[in-house]
C-alpha cells in the first residue's frame, strides 16, 4: 500500500472513530470552545514555538504529537491483540506527557493530583503492555 493510500485510510478511520467516540462520550462545552481554530490546521505546526500558543498548550500538544507516529505504527501489527498493546503504549505515553505538562504549568491541586495518578497508573500499564508483548508477540 502506498504512503498516500495509507494516509487516506488512517484519515478515514480517524474520522470514523472520532465520530463514534464523540457519540459515546460528548465533550463538555469548555473542552470544545476553542476547537474552531483547530479545524484545517497542521497539529505539528500548531505546536511549533512560534504558533501563538501558551507554554502549557505547546507542551501538551508536543506531548501528544511526539507519540502519534509510534501509535500509528503499533496499530499496524497483523495480530489484533499485539496491535492493541503496541498502540496503547504510545497512547499512554501521550497521557503521561500531558500529565507532566499539567504538573509543570497547572495550579489546581485536584488536577495536579489527577496528573500524578495518571503518571503512576499509565507508567504501570506501559510496563504491563510491554511485558505482554515480549511474551506473546511472534
Amino acid at each position: 500500500r502506498s504512503a498516500a493510500g495509507m494516509a487516506a485510510t488512517l484519515a478515514f478511520l480517524g474520522t470514523a472513530i472520532a465520530q463514534e467516540t464523540a457519540a459515546q462520550a460528548p465533550m463538555p462545552e469548555a473542552c470544545t470552545a476553542g476547537s474552531a481554530r483547530m479545524e484545517g490546521h497542521d497539529m505539528g505546526a500548531m505546536a511549533a514555538p512560534d504558533a501563538n500558543l501558551s507554554e502549557h498548550q505547546a507542551a501538551m500538544m508536543q506531548g501528544m504529537i511526539a507519540t502519534t507516529d509510534q501509535m500509528m505504527q503499533g496499530l499496524m501489527a497483523k495480530d489484533p491483540d499485539v496491535a492493541f498493546a503496541c498502540g496503547m503504549i504510545p497512547h499512554h505515553q501521550a497521557a503521561i506527557n500531558m500529565a507532566k505538562a499539567e504538573l509543570e504549568y497547572g495550579d489546581d491541586s485536584e488536577m495536579r493530583e489527577m496528573a500524578q495518578m495518571i503518571i503512576d497508573a499509565q507508567s504501570k500499564e506501559i510496563e504491563q503492555l510491554t511485558s505482554w508483548i515480549e511474551k506473546n508477540s511472534q
